[in-house]
């Protein structure tokens, strides 16, 4: 159905399965990891191997994880958006039985011939994706509607009643990949399941056909009439497929078709996330929405959030002036925070007092009849008044639901002409007064974890990441010298309030620990191999300039500080290929670091040029700052033929 099952162990695939004795478990989906983390692993591959890459968009050597999820139909969907998901127990005792006689192939997806069932890469890509447009709301984002939240499950409980705009964001930087990967097939075929291929042409038909909306604001009824038309696209694509497998038939998709819905995708993504600019300069990460009325689908904006930033950001949507804007829009914001240097993962705020919460306003309870009635007769069963004359909703109730049950037993009770013509009143009332509907999870109530206060270490490092990935745009579009050095200045000045960069007694902890977060009012809490550490790799990596395209590696050193060489020679330790231990004497004005375990000596010189040094002892000279493609695999597969690359480097490459 175009989700991703929870993990992948030696035991094969793995989801979760209800145990009514564990009232922790709960299955679902996770959305945005499976997209941009996916396309990070892809983007790496295209650089490294893109023949390899665009063998696989046609070689049919890719399987379907067989999870016994069941999506209920879209009009399911929209009557109740929280409980989405069924468990076919039937269906997983069968893969358990085939598991067992099959190994974890059983987990797979089987054809009709008792096979597992292959297709190509193009196909999975594509399920992918049309599995998230069949959700996608204009304007909005995507909606919520697998049972379980994005990244950042702080925020579990806009499950349903909310939209994101982090997934959109991801979305349309993979859409912008797939529209370069796929454009040497423009002139081919490519063969796809005919259930896959059904559902690409309806979802793209259906957004050419709204095209036009693009060029005004979109209202309510359009967007209700969008999500329609996609949404049951999708539904007819999966209750198909649960019901009866793949047919087994195929069907060629000219690749300018393939083209042509990622340029309209990418389109609406676009209009999107430029609606949801926010008029301080940030963009929201997570919308709500109202799916009561049939024809409509209102929106309501959240408070802003650090993961829509770092995911606008992430996109590639945004110029460098418009990223530098944000970037500076972001440390204005009620986010930063000054005795960190970091920031928190929303603006904190003044949790309302217990004697503050559940008092009716008597404007409210004068709107009423019905509760008013209740008052007289002395009924509590939906109101109470306390002992100095404020009125509460009755304590026992937690939602609207438990609302609309109590009006149902007053109906019985002789109240039934006025709950017919005040229950929707009624239920308004309990809503504006608690909003349940605005309600987050843990991150409007906690003041720990992702919390109120916290900084979230992983998403300043996400932020991080994706303050490096907006510079290097920059540089690759030709933006201005000011410009970079500005960008520049905001990467530094995000480095600077992580850990490495503070003393134990700034930090609250051992600064070289990766740290899960920093409440409010302590140091940095929970520490362990947290999912920052991979995001630092990659931005040191970027900070040396080291790359690969092409399958080549080069080094483009354009964000390394010249105050990071040595101001006095210095000995440099490090293990090579065969995990000896070696060490070589560098020069003042000069870096070190290893790449596959050979060293790398950056060197201050009047000009750039490089110079590889063999295991025969020969050297190769160039002023070109890439290696051969030949040298870059023989590193790459750690052959033990190069031991060393010198790099001469003039400091106008890099930062100041």
């Amino acid at each position: 159905d175009g989700y991703n099952p929870y993990r992948i162990t030696r035991d094969g695939i793995d989801w979760e399965v209800i145990d009514p004795a564990d009232p922790w478990t709960h299955i679902g989906y996770w959305g945005d990891h499976q997209t941009i983390y996916l396309l990070k692993l892809l983007e790496i591959l295209e650089r490294h191997e893109s023949a390899t890459l665009r063998d696989f968009l046609t070689r049919e050597i890719f399987s379907y994880a067989d999870v016994p999820y069941r999506i209920k139909p879209y009009e399911e969907l929209l009557k109740d958006p929280k409980e989405t998901v069924i468990f076919d127990r039937k269906h997983e005792e069968m893969v358990r039985r085939r598991t067992q006689l099959k190994g974890s192939d059983g987990k797979l997806v089987w054809d009709r011939q008792g096979h597992v069932r292959l297709v190509n890469l193009s196909e999975k890509l594509l399920v992918s994706l049309l599995a998230k447009f069949s959700n996608f709301i204009p304007e909005a984002g995507i909606w919520l509607n697998t049972q379980r939240p994005e990244w950042n499950d702080a925020n579990n409980a806009l499950v349903g009643n909310g939209t994101s705009v982090v997934t959109l964001c991801y979305l349309r930087r993979f859409l912008a990949f797939c529209l370069e990967v796929f454009r040497p097939l423009e002139k081919s075929e490519v063969s796809l399941s005919d259930e896959v291929a059904r559902l690409l042409l309806a979802v793209c038909r259906i957004l050419q056909s709204h095209r036009p909306l693009l060029s005004h604001r979109i209202t309510d009824r359009q967007r209700k009439r969008v999500l329609d038309g996609q949404a049951r696209a999708g539904s007819q694509y999966r209750e198909q497929i649960y019901a009866r497998g793949f047919s087994g038939r195929r069907t060629r998709i000219r690749g300018g078709q393939l083209l042509d819905f990622f340029k309209v995708a990418l389109a609406f993504a676009d209009e999107s996330i430029r609606a949801n600019r926010r008029p301080d300069g940030l963009y929201h990460a997570y919308n709500l929405i109202k799916l009561e009325n049939p024809r409509e689908i209102p929106i309501r904006r959240l408070y802003e959030m650090l993961e829509g930033q770092v995911a606008v950001l992430s996109s590639g949507r945004l110029t460098a002036q418009e990223s530098l804007d944000l970037l500076v829009a972001l440390k204005r914001s009620a986010m930063y925070r000054p005795d960190q240097r970091s920031y928190l993962l929303y603006p904190n705020r003044r949790l309302p007092r217990f004697v503050e919460k559940n008092n009716i306003p008597r404007k409210e309870l004068d709107r009423s009849r019905l509760l008013q009635k209740l008052i007289a007769n002395g009924n509590r069963l939906l109101v109470e008044r306390d002992a100095v004359g404020r009125y509460h909703f009755n304590g026992s109730i937690t939602n609207g639901r438990d609302v609309a049950q109590i009006l149902e037993k007053l109906a019985g009770a002789g109240y039934a002409r006025l709950v017919k013509s005040e229950a929707r009143l009624v239920l308004d009332i309990f809503e504006r007064l608690f909003d349940h509907q605005s309600f987050t999870g843990r991150s409007g109530t906690f003041f720990g974890y992702e919390g109120l206060g916290c900084i979230y270490w992983h998403m300043v490092s996400k932020l991080l990441l994706a303050a490096q990935e907006t510079f290097f745009r920059a540089v690759d579009s030709g933006a201005s010298r000011p410009i970079l050095q500005k960008l520049a200045g905001c990467y530094y000045d995000i480095r600077s309030g992580i850990g490495d960069h503070k003393s134990p007694g700034e930090y609250g902890a051992f600064p070289m620990d990766p740290y899960s977060h920093t409440p409010a009012h302590t140091g940095a809490r929970q520490p362990g191999l947290t999912g920052q550490v991979k995001e630092d790799i990659l931005c040191r990596r970027g900070e040396l300039g080291l790359f690969v395209e092409a399958g080549q590696i080069c080094f483009r050193p354009a964000l390394l500080r010249r105050d990071e060489f040595l101001a006095a020679p210095a000995e440099f330790y490090y293990y090579d290929v065969a995990d000896r231990a070696k060490r070589i004497r560098l020069q003042a004005d000069s870096i070190g670091f290893t790449c596959c375990e050979v060293p790398v000596v950056y060197q201050i010189a009047a000009g750039n040029s490089l110079e590889v040094l063999s295991e025969d002892g020969s050297k190769l000279r160039q002023d070109s700052l890439c290696l051969s493609r030949a040298a870059s695999v023989s590193i790459f597969e750690r052959a033990g033929k190069v031991s060393r690359i010198n790099v001469s480097l003039h400091p106008n490459h890099m930062q100041t």
